[in-house]
């Protein structure tokens, strides 16, 4: 096949640019830090007395809580995906659920305009659905990637996808960085205010920016081989048979343990790392939103350099580099004390963030079999990092929950990337089968 028109590419990487909007201000940045703020009891000097909220008449820790809220929403989106995924692939409507995605998440990230501290579970339940919709509609982003951008192709569109959300995302984290900040330029008083109404615009620049992509991608073929009356079934079935496939295929196999074990700590990371540094290291609310946004200008061009360096080294090799790095941060994000040092880790994080994220996606799309069911095969793939991404938050919030101390549970996070290493040095060592060579020799 040929890579689709440069229009159709950059309409693809837009929504990119549309929802990472989200994934910074909401997962990343004011979201966590101002959610702390209105779940923190103080004394009247200001000194914290307690992090615990009572929720549903249960008493907990804020940050489990959060880490629980969105463990529930990837669990949520794991179950339906592949039945949501097997009706794409009938009907050939992968933008149509794309679009239920998209305005189900924005609308929800718009809603969080009235969530303050005496609206506690309407800012969950919003929080919830923000996350489902975000990840929803990537099960159907993703999918387009193999049927817009030939084999040798794929690495740099995927990392142009990632660029564009990284670029957009810190357009929009700046402007609502300076409502944030500087609230007095606008004749904002209340405090809570210019937080509320960044979630408003990060809903409104989803939603808004996403009608280019709409308007740009292709309508899918569907699949007319299903029976109308066992779409559902046929979801479930799909994965079964896709993992049977993968059993066949040794390096894609591989990968996907590899994926889901490294997936645990790479998402856990970037959804919990406010938290931390709020919490933990109590770093002023600005001082945490202007480390974040370096991270994401840094893992602008971190994305771009590990799609370079896997063309010279091969994929493998870089995701087990990687890996390796991320490791390193665990190590170093146990024993750091300082806002500094705290800087440094960061700078890393933003360094190889985009790097595993993009490179994991195109690998994937490299090393799967050749099919026109593209949706049922990154369904698999989606499914898979969900369920990473539950494990990984709520082993993250569970270790803090019973020790009451958060650098705990990055030990769990250690464990899941070194189990990712080893299954990926088993990758570079390992002999492919017939069907694997040709696919195989190009990634590693």
């Amino acid at each position: 096949m040929q890579t689709a028109p440069k229009k159709v590419i950059n309409g693809w990487a837009m929504y990119d640019w549309a929802n990472s909007a989200y994934n910074l201000v909401i997962t990343s940045t004011i979201f966590p830090a101002y959610y702390d703020a209105i779940t923190t009891l103080t004394d009247k000097a200001g000194n914290i007395i307690s992090h615990k909220v009572r929720f549903a008449g249960i008493k907990i820790e804020s940050a489990s809580l959060y880490n629980y809220a969105l463990a529930l929403a990837y669990f949520i989106i794991a179950i339906i995906s592949p039945i949501l995924s097997s009706i794409a692939d009938y009907k050939g409507n992968k933008k149509a659920f794309m679009q239920f995605f998209c305005y189900l998440g924005s609308l929800a990230c718009c809603a969080l305009f009235w969530f303050t501290k005496n609206t506690l579970s309407l800012g969950i339940i919003a929080c919830i659905l923000a996350a489902i919709g975000y990840c929803g509609s990537l099960v159907f982003y993703n999918a387009y990637l193999p049927e817009i951008a030939a084999e040798n192709d794929r690495d740099d569109v995927s990392a142009k996808g990632f660029a564009y959300g990284y670029v957009g995302s810190v357009i929009l984290q700046i402007i609502c960085f300076v409502f944030v900040l500087k609230p007095e330029w606008f004749g904002i008083t209340d405090a809570g205010f210019a937080p509320r109404l960044s979630f408003l615009l990060v809903g409104l620049w989803w939603m808004g920016f996403a009608q280019i992509t709409f308007a740009r991608l292709p309508k899918s073929n569907g699949n007319n081989k299903t029976k109308q009356t066992q779409i559902i079934y046929h979801g479930f079935r799909e994965l079964k048979k896709v993992w049977h496939q993968a059993k066949q295929m040794p390096v894609l196999k591989t990968f996907l343990l590899a994926f889901f074990f490294y997936s645990m700590g790479v998402q856990t990371v970037m959804l919990a790392a406010t938290l931390f540094g709020s919490q933990v290291l109590q770093m002023a609310t600005s001082n945490l939103i202007a480390c974040i946004l370096i991270i994401q200008i840094v893992a602008i061009g971190g994305a771009h350099v590990m799609a370079k360096l896997s063309d010279k080294f091969g994929n493998f090799k870089i995701l087990l580099f990687v890996v390796i790095i991320w490791i390193a941060v665990c190590v170093a994000a146990y024993f750091i004390t300082t806002e500094l040092q705290f800087y440094v880790v960061a700078g890393v994080v933003g360094l190889v963030m985009g790097g595993i994220q993009s490179l994991s996606r195109s690998t994937y799309s490299k090393i799967m079999p050749e099919t026109k069911d593209t949706a049922s095969f990154f369904s698999f793939y989606d499914v898979t990092e969900k369920i990473a991404i539950v494990i990984g938050m709520f082993s993250f919030g569970f270790i803090q929950q019973i020790t009451g101390n958060m650098r705990n549970s990055i030990i769990a996070l250690m464990v899941f990337f070194i189990i990712g290493m080893l299954l990926l040095i088993s990758i570079i060592t390992k002999k492919a089968n017939p069907n694997e060579i040709e696919e195989v020799q190009m990634v590693i």
